[in-house]
């Protein structure tokens, strides 16, 4: 008996259909299962692959084959030992999905492996991830299943705990460790198919039965949490003054918010009632649950849709200020704006998104404690845009760098609090979004209220408001004026120019898999190459100099000698002029997720030129030192 979503209407699964089983056709091949097992990459990020049973990432069906089937099974056998360990038996795990075809059969699986390992599932069925980690932080721990931005005919595998957040690098390393020596053992599949087939067809169907309930309170926890976040107090008095503050600014600003959900798994999420509630007007579009219109990434080219339909409704509604659109698990928002200058809806850029994040939450601290606060800091990744130095200076705030990848941001977050800084914003520049804290993953909620709290929090009395108090410590009051608008606020940014994560000169194919013999190389091709160009470089653009840095994990390096001692974390190349101040750097870094290398160039100020040199530069070294690992 097939069970169905009671929300959505959408399938859950048929208890009494056992995967592995003969009746489902049995095990896979050795053959193809270890084809689908070499495929799949395993990152403290999360790890991920194309499920989709005919291998095209871009497939939208549910099946995903018994080979994959038979991995599901083996990742949850794996993670049920790691938490029953920790926690002991019956520990409570709550288990969601993103909005793709093949989270169903997947979590399905996965499923019924943890109730046969002891394990207590709370299955969710389609969640938002800052939902579901909000969540977990009142149970053991979570198994989010989810491929984030990737394509749709991939899936994927987030854990944690009951911390908010993924888990670090060095527990996912164990995790990754025993899933390949269990791959590797002679039994493997046989293994997976009696987990399966332990847990009685009765055992998942009260598991099904229970997701409305736990999707209800999910979604309770995640607004209670939200609050608690965009407030930045526990305190329910305070938080009632903040939103009433809110309530107010946005009566007098009048904003309105366009949402492209793209289908994904904030259809089901608290979006539309947690900004209604505040008095602004929401209006979405592509809102059921796996209407994936587009592609899923929300860069640039997919928020064109958003922009597309906030052109179309700001004649009749003058209120249209903002518009986002989440990723497939809905943990990162980039936005949109309506540009009054020029009278149409313009795309911000990742960079630019961060960068407006964290000047609203350090003027927001500002504005909270009267500047009385000390030992500030913000977490971001390397590759992001040195105008976030530029932003926390103004509030006597310092940067820290990470290597790419959430959990490296959110774990150097935490080392810096128990050094005694406050963190109250932190992120990945490079990709948008940011995690405004107690919040360990990102949100667009959390970007969407930053602008909101800029837009609206303004002087009362002898208190200046958030862009005002910006204007006031860059020395840039004569572009203040009580009635700013969005467009006011990005004239104020740092200038930069950056090269965009999604763009293909940031992608590049590389056959060298020895990543730190390639930066070896590299370093090689660009040492030889700085002598003949350093002149023509500083003749052109002013660099006199360059420091060597690498990230690894929550560890920076700076003064590097050996390029190759960076492995497979982040390399940059921070370019100075002759008084020793950054002006630019390259960075390159192989995905965790993805079968590509990133690079990177960021320039101060508006100069294309720049930007463009260095990179096809850092591009052709590359491109040599592949050539010569692969000579």
């Amino acid at each position: 008996m097939i069970l169905y979503d009671k929300k959505t209407g959408l399938k859950l699964g048929n208890p009494e259909d056992i995967p592995l089983s003969a009746k489902q056709g049995g095990l896979p091949t050795n053959e193809s299962f270890y084809k689908e097992c070499s495929s799949m990459i395993l990152s403290a990020s999360g790890w991920r692959k194309v499920f989709a049973i005919s291998g095209d990432e871009e497939d939208s069906t549910e099946e995903i084959g018994a080979a994959n089937t038979a991995i599901s099974a083996l990742i949850a056998a794996v993670f049920a030992d790691y938490i029953l360990q920790r926690c002991g038996k019956n520990c409570k795990v709550a288990v969601g999905i993103d909005a793709r075809p093949t989270g169903g059969i997947v979590a399905d699986t996965m499923l019924r492996v943890l109730a046969a390992k002891g394990v207590n599932p709370y299955y969710l069925f389609i969640t938002a991830a800052p939902e579901i980690m909000a969540y977990s932080r009142n149970l053991d721990g979570f198994v989010y299943i989810s491929a984030s931005h990737n394509p749709i005919g991939h899936n994927g595998i987030k854990f944690g705990l009951n911390d908010g957040g993924v888990l670090p690098g060095t527990e996912t390393a164990k995790l990754t460790e025993s899933f390949k020596t269990l791959c590797a053992s002679a039994d493997s599949l046989e293994y997976a198919a009696k987990l399966v087939a332990e847990c009685p067809p009765l055992a998942i169907e009260q598991i099904y039965s229970k997701v409305q309930q736990n999707k209800e309170a999910a979604v309770a926890a995640y607004a209670t949490f939200t609050r608690q976040v965009v407030s930045g107090t526990k305190e329910t008095t305070s938080q009632e003054t903040f939103f009433e503050t809110v309530k107010a600014g946005i009566s007098k600003t009048n904003l309105d918010i366009v949402c492209d959900m793209n289908g994904s798994a904030r259809t089901l999420s608290i979006d539309s009632d947690f900004l209604s509630k505040l008095g602004i007007g929401f209006h979405a579009i592509n809102n059921k649950p796996r209407q994936i219109a587009h592609t899923i990434i929300p860069e640039p080219e997919n928020l064109i849709y958003c922009a597309k339909e906030m052109a179309l409704l700001k004649p009749q509604n003058p209120a249209i200020t903002l518009g986002y659109m989440p990723d497939c698990d809905g943990d990162r928002g980039n936005i949109v704006y309506w540009d009054e200058a020029n009278k149409k809806p313009e795309v911000l850029k990742a960079q630019e998104v961060f960068a407006l994040s964290v000047l609203a939450e350090l003027a927001y601290l500002d504005y909270k404690t009267q500047g009385k606060v000390e030992k500030v800091a913000v977490a971001v990744n390397d590759p992001t845009s040195m105008r976030i130095e530029e932003i926390a200076c103004a509030f006597g705030a310092k940067v820290f760098r990470a290597e790419v990848g959430e959990a490296n941001v959110v774990n150097l977050a935490r080392e810096l609090r128990e050094k005694g800084y406050q963190v109250p914003i932190l992120g990945e520049g490079s990709n948008g979004g940011n995690i405004t804290h107690p919040a360990a993953v990102r949100d667009p909620l959390n970007t969407i209220f930053a602008l909101i709290k800029l837009l609206v929090i303004k002087d009362e009395g002898q208190q200046k408001g958030l862009f005002h108090l910006w204007c006031e410590k860059t020395k840039q009051t004569h572009l203040y004026k009580s009635n700013f608008t969005l467009t006011d606020i990005i004239a104020t940014l740092p200038r930069y120019t950056t090269t965009g994560v999604s763009e293909e000169r940031a992608l590049l194919k590389i056959k060298t898999t020895d990543h730190s013999l390639l930066k070896k190389h590299f370093q090689n091709k660009f040492e030889e190459s700085w002598e003949q160009k350093k002149y023509q470089l500083k003749n052109d653009f002013g660099i006199c100099s360059y420091q060597v840095i690498c990230n690894n994990g929550t560890k920076e390096t700076k003064d590097v000698t050996d390029y190759s001692i960076s492995g497979r974390g982040g390399l940059k190349l921070l370019f100075k002029n002759c008084n020793e101040e950054p002006i630019a750097f390259i960075w390159m870094r192989g995905s965790g997720t993805e079968p590509v290398f990133r690079i990177l160039c960021d320039v101060k100020g508006i100069n294309p030129q720049m930007e463009a040199t260095l990179l096809e530069w850092e591009t052709e070294l590359l491109h040599q030192g592949d050539a010569y690992s692969n000579a």
